[in-house]
C-alpha cells in the first residue's frame, strides 16, 4: 500500500513528520517497524498536537493502551498549555462548558474522553467512570461517546439464569 504524504495537507507539520508517519501507515504490519517511525515523529515534533492525535491513535490501535494513555495526557497537557485552562474542575468545566465548539476545546473533550476509554481497557474503572461523568456533564449531544462509555461501566451485571 503506496500512501501520499501530500494526502494528509491537513496535518501542520513538516513534510519530514509527514513521512515518517506515511511510513508507519506503511509498516502497519510490522508493528515495532512502524512504531519505531511513529516515536521519532514524536521526538522531532516537540509535542505537536496532530502528531499526539496520530500517535494515539496508532497506540490504540495496535493495543497499547499504557502509550496511548501516556500520549493523550502529553495531548490534555498541551492543550491546557496553549489555552491557559485551570487545573481546578469546576473552574475548567465553565470554560469547557462555554467553549466547547472551539476546534481546541473539542479535542481537548475528545483527548478527555479518549482518555477515559483507554482508561477503563487498563482496568481503573473508577478513574474511567469520573471522566466519562465530567465529559458527560458538557455533552449534552453525545459528541464525545462519554455517555455510552458511562451507560457500559455502570451497567449492572447481567444475572446468569
Amino acid at each position: 500500500m503506496q500512501l501520499d504524504a501530500n494526502k494528509f495537507s491537513w496535518f501542520e507539520v513538516p513534510e519530514d513528520i509527514k513521512n515518517l508517519l506515511v511510513l508507519a501507515a506503511q509498516n502497519w504490519e510490522n508493528t515495532s517497524e512502524s512504531e519505531k517511525y511513529i516515536q521519532q515523529a514524536l521526538a522531532n515534533t516537540g509535542e505537536n498536537t496532530d502528531v499526539l492525535v496520530a500517535a494515539y491513535r496508532f497506540f490504540y490501535y495496535k493495543n497499547n493502551y499504557s502509550l496511548a494513555l501516556q500520549t493523550t495526557v502529553k495531548l490534555l497537557d498541551k492543550i491546557k498549555e496553549l489555552e491557559k485552562l485551570p487545573e481546578d474542575w469546576e473552574q475548567l468545566k465553565l470554560i469547557l462548558v462555554n467553549r466547547k465548539e472551539d476546534p481546541q476545546i473539542r479535542l481537548y473533550l475528545n483527548a478527555y474522553a479518549a482518555s477515559g476509554l483507554v482508561l477503563a481497557k487498563l482496568g481503573a474503572i473508577e478513574e474511567a467512570k469520573e471522566i466519562s461523568t465530567r465529559v458527560k456533564q458538557i455533552d449534552d449531544k453525545n459528541d464525545f461517546g462519554a455517555g455510552i462509555l458511562l451507560d457500559i461501566l455502570t451497567r449492572p451485571a447481567e444475572e446468569d439464569d
